[in-house]
C-alpha cells in the first residue's frame, strides 16, 4: 500500500519533503521553547510579539525578489539550497544568545533563509504535480509537520528527562539543520531559459482574482498572530516545570493533528475547490481564538491545540495551492514570492498588535484574532464571484 502511494508522488516532492522533515525537526526543537527562552532573557509580551512578527516579516521582504530572480534566471534549486544553509548557520548563532536582543537579531536572520528558499521550493512543488497540486502541497506539508512532531517530542525528552539547557537544545537543533541539506542533492529541476521579466510590470498584470486572494490571505494573517502567544497562554495555567513541559506537549499535539489532516484537506480542496475549504479553515480559527480567550483548563487546551493543528492543515498548503492555481507558469515563483511577502509583512503588525493587547489582557489578543478572521471570511464571500 505504501509503495503504491509513494509511486504516485513526484520524487522532487518526496525529497523536498525529507529536507523539510529534517529542517522542521531542527526548527521545532527550538520553536516550543523559543517564547520561554525569550522571557528567561528578560523579554515581555510586547517583545515576544515583536520577535514573532519580525521572524516572518524581515525574511518575507526577500521572497518576492527571490521568486522573481528564480523566474528570471530559470533556476530554482540554488535558491532553495542557499536558503536552508543560511537558516542552519543562524540557528547555530542563536544558541549563543545572552539577551533577548540577540534572539531578535539571530531569529530574524535565520528567517532570511526562509525568504531565500520558499518561493522557489513551492514553484518546484507546483510544477512537479500540476494536476494534483493540493495533494502535492499536502504531502509536503505532512512530511514537514511530521518532522515538527519528532522535533517537539525530542525537545520534550531533552528537557524533561535529561534536563538539557535551552542553549544546548538549540545547538543540537543547529547540527540537525545542517544534515537536512543532504537530500537536496537528489532534487532535479527542469531546465529553463532565462526570461526577460519586469517585476513591476509582471505584478501589475496579475489577474484580479489573484490580487484579491493575496489581499484576503494578508487580512487573515493579521488574525493569525504568532504561535508563541498560544504557548504563553498554555504556560499561564501551570507552575514550575509543568509550565514548560505541558506547553511543549500541547505543541506536539498541535503538530500531530497538522500532519494527520494536511493531505486529506489538500485532496479535499482538489475535489470541491480551494475557496470552500479555506473559508471553513478561517471560520474554525475564529472559533479557536474565542476558545483560548474564555477557557484555560487542561481539557480545553487539549481540544484547542488539536483544532489549531487542523486549521494549519486546512489553510497552510491550500493557500499556496490556490495561489499556484491562479498564477501562470512563467511567473509562478514571482507570484508565490509576492504571496509570501504580503503574508510576512502583515505578520509584523499582527505580532505587535497581539503583543500590545497581551500587555492589557491576554484574552483581548485572542478576541482580536477571532474578529479579524471573521473579516477575512466576509471579504472572501464578498468577492466570491472572482474565484470561479
Amino acid at each position: 500500500m505504501i509503495g503504491r502511494w509513494t509511486k504516485q508522488i513526484s520524487t522532487n516532492i518526496l525529497m523536498l519533503g525529507v529536507v523539510s522533515f529534517l529542517n522542521d525537526l531542527s526548527s521545532e526543537m527550538i520553536m516550543p521553547i523559543l517564547p520561554m527562552f525569550i522571557t528567561t532573557l528578560g523579554g515581555m509580551g510586547i517583545i515576544v510579539g515583536l520577535i514573532g512578527g519580525l521572524r516572518d516579516s524581515i525574511s518575507s521582504i526577500l521572497k518576492v525578489f527571490c521568486g522573481y530572480w528564480s523566474d528570471r534566471t530559470g533556476r530554482r534549486k540554488i535558491f532553495v539550497f542557499s536558503g536552508y544553509l543560511t537558516s542552519s548557520v543562524f540557528k547555530l548563532f542563536l544558541a549563543l544568545s545572552r539577551m533577548w536582543q540577540h534572539v531578535l537579531v539571530f531569529v530574524s536572520l535565520e528567517r532570511v533563509g526562509k525568504g531565500l528558499r520558499t518561493a522557489s521550493r513551492d514553484a518546484i512543488i507546483a510544477d512537479s504535480m500540476p494536476e494534483e497540486r493540493g495533494k502535492g502541497f499536502g504531502v509536503h506539508r505532512a512530511l514537514d509537520t511530521s518532522g515538527a512532531i519528532l522535533g517537539s517530542t525530542t525537545v520534550f525528552l531533552l528537557f524533561w528527562f535529561w534536563r538539557f539547557d535551552f542553549r544546548v537544545i538549540i545547538l543540537i537543533a543547529a547540527v540537525i539543520s545542517f544534515v537536512s541539506l543532504i537530500p537536496l542533492f537528489f532534487v532535479k529541476e527542469k531546465k529553463r531559459d532565462r526570461r526577460r521579466i519586469d517585476l513591476r510590470l509582471g505584478l501589475k498584470n496579475l489577474p484580479v482574482s489573484l490580487k484579491l486572494f493575496i489581499m484576503i490571505s494578508g487580512m487573515f494573517t493579521l488574525a493569525n498572530f504568532s504561535y508563541m502567544f498560544f504557548i504563553l497562554r498554555a504556560q499561564e495555567g501551570f507552575t514550575e516545570r509543568l509550565s514548560i513541559g505541558i506547553p511543549i506537549l500541547l505543541y506536539i499535539l498541535f503538530n500531530v493533528f497538522y500532519a494527520i489532516f494536511a493531505v486529506p484537506f489538500g485532496v479535499l480542496s482538489d475535489r470541491i475547490g480551494r475557496k470552500k475549504v479555506l473559508i471553513f479553515g478561517y471560520f474554525l480559527f475564529a472559533l479557536i481564538c474565542l476558545g483560548f480567550a474564555f477557557f484555560s483548563s487542561l481539557t480545553a487546551f487539549l481540544v484547542l491545540f488539536a483544532l489549531y493543528g487542523v486549521v494549519y492543515a486546512i489553510v497552510d498548503g491550500n493557500q499556496r495551492a490556490f495561489v499556484s492555481d491562479l498564477s501562470s507558469e512563467e511567473l509562478r515563483a514571482t507570484v508565490l514570492g509576492t504571496f509570501h511577502t504580503v503574508i510576512g509583512l502583515m505578520a509584523l503588525p499582527s505580532g505587535v498588535i497581539a503583543g500590545f493587547l497581551w500587555q492589557i489582557n491576554p484574552s483581548a489578543t485572542f478576541i482580536y484574532g477571532a474578529g479579524m478572521s471573521i473579516v477575512s471570511i466576509l471579504l472572501f464571500i464578498a468577492f466570491r464571484n472572482y474565484f470561479r
